[in-house]
């Protein structure tokens, strides 16, 4: 850890703050490389994680000569220690059985028939995911709130027995900010990191039109999370489900839906803070981790619409932004690697250009980009009163023959056809809601 040594000598200079940071990054690296030691190489591949998003953070605020250098040139170090490791955790995984499937049919399991073993059905057959194959690495930039959700969900998952007692786990966690920013990307690449069974939830599905359903979705709903234990409840555009309560528009069956959501949301948290602070739990905490291990993510675009009962059970309040400069050009790359770059392609000076893009609008930036060359084949090769079967085999054969690729004015063309989704005077809000209500 000499990279890590040279940090914290830097960072002794600027006395305090620097000085815990730097120490508290290497005790993070140092608990991963025991970790590994032992065989852990998930909770060591969270500490390694953890621990380079701290370099990144230290490397912008740490204002000493030579500061910024030597925290990146460490931060590489840990990178590289977290890849080896993310090989090894993907090796052992493919060995497994896939998340949940050890607890049997939950509809067996229960003695369910009828109406409700169709709901069931429903819910296993349209929320219910084994794995959804989304990995943080798969993810560019965010690299603070990646930091921030690993802290406040995969840890937990990962090390249950440390966070008990004050240290118990968030049981809700609200992922809030501009649409297209990657918040659903995140909430399933910690379902993959855990390896917990995922249930993807929107007010469309938990909606019927039949009296007294709807409710009865959101109770089998959380029963099923509890029986596939350890999961995650993702609820996207939760803002659409838990508005405020009490408005004159405001119809019945959404109200019931809405207590009922509270009321199981209240279940997963106070079971967690009961096993946590009783007197029955071992010394150790193992006692007060026992219990299922249910997590409630929620993702909004509009943070200001909920229900305040909704806004506290949601104790973690993590706020998403645009991509800055580097994650722009790291999505760019991430988002072209499957097609060939032209030489004079400068993806810095695009990613500079594109400031207040989301990722989503960076993604369609990209496949319009990535469209060019096709279309240039296309204009070449048509010709009036050709058969459309003959037009695409000409096409196919000169596009496996030449494989043009992506060039910098593919990109140019595209960005003057593509602009930002969002506002400023949206950012604006977001930033006030985080200054008033974020817990991150």
């Amino acid at each position: 850890m000499a990279s890590i040594a040279a940090a914290a000598a830097l960072a002794s200079g600027a006395g305090g703050t620097a000085t815990a940071s730097a120490s508290a990054i290497a005790e993070q690296m140092m608990m991963g490389r025991e970790y590994a030691a032992l065989g852990s190489y998930e909770t060591a591949l969270t500490y390694m994680e953890a621990a380079a998003a701290a370099m990144l953070r230290a490397a912008k605020e740490d204002e000493a000569p030579g500061a910024h250098d030597t925290w990146m040139a460490a931060r590489q170090q840990c990178q590289m220690e977290a890849r080896l490791l993310r090989e090894l955790v993907k090796e052992l995984g493919a060995l497994r059985r896939a998340p949940g499937t050890d607890a049997g049919s939950y509809a067996e399991a229960k003695g369910i028939t009828g109406g409700e073993a169709e709901l069931v059905e429903l819910i296993e057959r349209d929320i219910l995911e084994r794995d959804p194959g989304v990995r943080f690495e798969d993810i560019a930039g965010l690299e603070e709130a990646k930091g921030l959700i690993q802290e406040a969900v995969v840890l937990p998952l990962v090390i249950p027995g440390y966070f008990t007692g004050i240290r118990r786990p968030w049981r809700g966690v609200l992922m809030f900010g501009p649409p297209g920013t990657g918040k659903t990307l995140l909430a399933k690449a910690v379902a993959t990191e855990c390896e917990t069974t995922f249930f993807a939830v929107s007010s469309s599905t938990l909606t019927s039109k039949w009296r007294g359903e709807s409710e009865k979705m959101v109770r089998i709903l959380f029963d099923m999370a509890r029986h596939y234990a350890p999961s995650t409840i993702f609820i996207d555009e939760i803002d659409s489900l838990a508005s405020a309560r009490g408005g004159s528009s405001e119809h019945e069956a959404s109200r019931r839906v809405k207590t009922e959501l509270l009321v199981q949301m209240d279940g997963v948290a106070s079971s967690a803070a009961t096993k946590a602070s009783s007197g029955d739990a071992g010394s150790d905490g193992e006692e007060a981790a026992a219990g299922p291990q249910v997590v409630v993510l929620a993702a909004s675009n509009l943070p200001w619409e909920l229900d305040e009962a909704f806004r506290r059970r949601l104790e973690k309040r993590i706020y998403i932004p645009l991509p800055a400069q580097a994650d722009r050009e790291a999505l760019f790359r991430l988002n072209l690697r499957s097609v060939v770059l032209a030489d004079d392609v400068d993806l810095a000076s695009l990613a500079a250009r594109t400031e207040g893009f989301s990722g989503s609008d960076l993604t369609n930036l990209s496949r319009d980009a990535a469209m060019m060359a096709m279309r240039r084949i296309l204009a070449g090769l048509r010709e009036e009163g050709l058969p459309l079967a003959e037009f695409a085999l000409r096409v196919k054969a000169v596009q496996e023959e030449t494989k043009p690729p992506v060039t910098q004015q593919d990109l140019e063309d595209a960005l003057r056809k593509c602009s930002s989704s969002v506002g400023g005077s949206d950012l604006e809000r977001f930033e006030k809601w985080m200054d008033e209500f974020g817990s991150a």
